[in-house]
């Protein structure tokens, strides 16, 4: 059978360029073994971007790792130490809040300021709000590059075993392993990691206004030892998502590619992903499952993706499109699986991986997940070729597949290619290797009646391509779908019901005894007692600003311990200290050391407080655009007076600590001694408090309308 052209560049991919060896790197012991190999080797240049990037993630788990440390930050400033040693330049996402206590803390002090000058490292926030840099590139000289679905970061590492239990499979001593970690990078060598190469160098510059060093001469060869080549001399493609942002035109090369891979399949169709919620994807797998003589669909996706929160929406959204392509599906030739590992505990296997192999003529492996936001509000880079009818290149191609299936299926790849081969279908052939220990199953999500349908529209919590903040209210509660008068009067009183069942739960059911609240508030009322209690109190409100803990925290815990009205005076002047010190630190630290530490959506968020002052500052501090500490920070290295900043931090937080406080007293006398009385007070004062924020927003919105350049929603 000849092949099929599928790469069009300049349309569904950037370019094509030649690459004189391919691998597929299955797992991030192998990725992190040959990455660390070829760097090692690196003459000029190591290039890196990432989603995320940990500097104390351990290279090599098993045997001697070598003379060179074996944690990324170490091995990577030992490498540019040697004498004439290259340039190392590592770009990573400025992360949204939501990850901050899964990142790593001060990255850049660890990759940057303690390291050789040779070790550039900076964090990449130039992208629409919502958005990410999610591509995964590793180009050592410009001469071989690694692209793919795993970044240098922990609880990435493991074995294509995927072990219960694994010992190896710890990042941080004395944390319990993370669960087993299925994903694949694709290694190429020759001219398209140039390409690689010139797409890194683009991003640093936009990122940090500087250039990246260009390699010189004709790279040696990298290859690392150990690495079996898959296919030789052939031209692979690379294709990328791009938002519109900042002047930068959009690209949906990624997208355009999967839709014209499944529209030219004619056998098979094999899919491994980390997510499937594109729903342009998924209309175009069901048009070619309606036909009577379209290819099979096998998907390989995880039993549940990782995170309570993922599992309430993108599971969800999943859910939806599996029962429409099952739907679609007249003729039977959909399969969805989940791999299996015997002794996981209700673990499952976290499949992560990008991978596409249409027949045995197209494979695809990237960054991009199959998720509405990977084809137009994320950066993304995949890499694929096809197999121009060459018997060698078609042969490479469905080993790709083979030996994938062959981990899912716990067999050997000669036994899925021999099964293919007998079966003449994909399906048949891994229906009659399933059923061992390990081995793959069929994922079967909730009925459709039980899928939720509380979730807001998919394009909210999972957009095709930017949203404008501004509006994001709007498109949540529609005007039109916003409950009338009486029914928000009904569920206040529901809610108040709500408050007199618990109350009658604390006082006559076995939950008072759980949480006796008289030995809890009496343990920090206690507190009060001792005469240095307020100077502690002051004092936690500095060192907690220093080490950015969540201020409205300590607010609670101040109100709890010295009541409402001593509670707030503390709270205030703690707040105010606190800020000031900050303040103090980012003053001298300076604006380039912040900028490089805040990243570029603070910096904007620097250049609006030095715009305005205390109405801006104020503004802020009503609605938090970062944490207290980083607030106070970036508004000390930037241009904003000293007396406007404690003036505007005051307007802006007396409000709310006077809330939070009042708020808290009234909870713990209504705890202390359930009953309608204190319950209508807590009422009265939740109303109170959802008034003053109403009147609060109000006029945010109106000086924001007013004076726009006042906050901004890129911040």
């Amino acid at each position: 059978m000849t092949g099929y052209q599928i790469l069009k560049p300049g349309y569904n991919c950037w370019q094509v360029a030649h690459a004189r060896r391919v691998a597929f790197l299955i797992d991030a012991a192998d990725y992190f073994r040959a990455f660390r190999e070829a760097a090692a080797r690196a003459r000029h240049s190591i290039l890196m971007v990432g989603w995320d990037i940990d500097s104390r993630v351990r290279l090599v788990r098993d045997g001697d790792p070598g003379l060179l440390p074996n944690t990324l930050c170490e091995f990577l400033n030992g490498v540019v130490s040697r004498p004439g040693g290259p340039h190392a330049y590592v770009l990573t996402w400025d992360f949204a809040m939501l990850y901050a206590l899964d990142r790593e803390w001060l990255p850049i002090y660890k990759l940057d300021w303690r390291t050789h000058r040779r070790l550039h490292f900076r964090m990449d926030g130039k992208h629409p709000p919502g958005g990410s840099h999610h591509q995964k590139i590793v180009v050592v000289d410009d001469g071989l590059a690694f692209a793919g679905g795993l970044d240098l970061t922990k609880a990435r590492w493991d074995t294509p075993e995927h072990r219960p239990d694994d010992p190896r499979r710890i990042d941080v001593a004395g944390t319990p392993p993370y669960r087993p970690f299925h994903d694949v990078m694709m290694l190429v060598e020759g001219q398209v990691a140039s390409v690689l190469g010139e797409l890194v160098r683009a991003r640093w510059e936009r990122a940090t206004g500087r250039r990246a060093r260009p390699a010189v001469g004709a790279p040696a060869d990298l290859w690392p030892l150990g690495v079996a080549t898959e296919v030789e001399n052939v031209p692979v493609a690379v294709a990328r998502t791009v938002p519109a942002y900042d002047g930068e035109a959009e690209v949906r090369e990624v997208e355009l590619l999967y839709r014209d891979a499944i529209r030219a399949a004619r056998r098979s169709l094999y899919i491994e992903n980390q997510f499937f919620t594109a729903t342009g994807i998924a209309d175009a797998i069901a048009a070619r499952l309606g036909e009577p003589d379209g290819p099979e669909v096998v998907l390989i996706l995880a039993l549940r993706t990782d995170g309570w929160l993922s599992q309430q929406t993108m599971d969800v959204l999943r859910g939806r499109l599996i029962h429409r392509l099952r739907q679609a599906d007249r003729h039977h030739r959909l399969r969805v699986y989940y791999p299996d590992v015997p002794g996981l505990d209700g673990q499952c296997v976290n499949v992560h991986s990008k991978v596409l192999v249409v027949d045995d003529d197209f494979a695809r492996v990237g960054s991009a997940n199959l998720n509405n936001r990977s084809m137009g509000i994320d950066t993304e880079c995949d890499l694929a070729f096809e197999s121009g009818g060459e018997e060698r290149v078609r042969r490479g191609i469905a080993g790709l597949r083979h030996r994938l299936l062959a981990e899912h299926l716990g067999t050997r790849p000669e036994e899925v290619a021999r099964a293919v081969a007998r079966e003449g279908s994909l399906i048949a052939a891994i229906e009659s290797l399933r059923g061992g220990g390990r081995t793959l199953r069929e994922l079967e999500p909730p009925p459709p009646e039980q899928v939720s349908s509380w979730l807001p529209n998919p394009e909210l919590l999972d957009p095709e391509r930017p949203i404008d903040p501004d509006r994001l209210a709007e498109q949540l509660v529609p005007p039109d779908e916003r409950a009338p008068a009486h029914r928000r009067i009904v569920a206040g009183v529901s809610i108040l019901v709500g408050l007199l069942a618990l109350a009658a739960a604390w006082r006559w059911t076995p939950l008072g005894d759980y949480l006796d609240v008289d030995s809890l508030t009496g343990l920090v009322a206690g507190f009060r007692g001792y005469p240095a209690a307020p100077f502690i109190a002051l004092g936690a409100f500095v060192l907690g600003g220093l080490i950015v803990v969540p201020v409205t925290l300590l607010i609670v815990v101040t109100a709890l311990a010295f009541g409402p009205w001593e509670g707030f005076i503390y709270s205030v002047i703690g707040v105010l200290a606190s800020a000031a010190l900050v303040y103090g630190v980012g003053h001298g630290l300076g604006r380039d050391t912040v900028r490089r530490f805040a990243g570029s959506k603070l910096n904007r968020l620097s250049r609006r407080l030095a715009q305005r002052g205390v109405l801006t500052m104020a503004i802020v501090r009503l609605i938090p655009v970062a944490p207290f500490t980083v607030v106070n920070l970036v508004a000390g290295a930037s241009h904003i007076r000293f007396r406007d900043f404690v003036a505007g931090t005051a307007l802006g937080m007396i409000p709310g600590i006077a809330a939070i406080t009042l708020f808290v007293d009234r909870v713990g006398a209504t705890l202390r001694d359930p009953g309608p009385g204190t319950f209508l007070v807590l009422g009265a004062v939740v109303l109170l408090l959802v008034l003053g924020m109403y009147g609060l927003r109000r006029w945010v919105l109106k000086r924001t309308k007013d004076e726009p350049a006042a906050v901004s929603s890129h911040a």
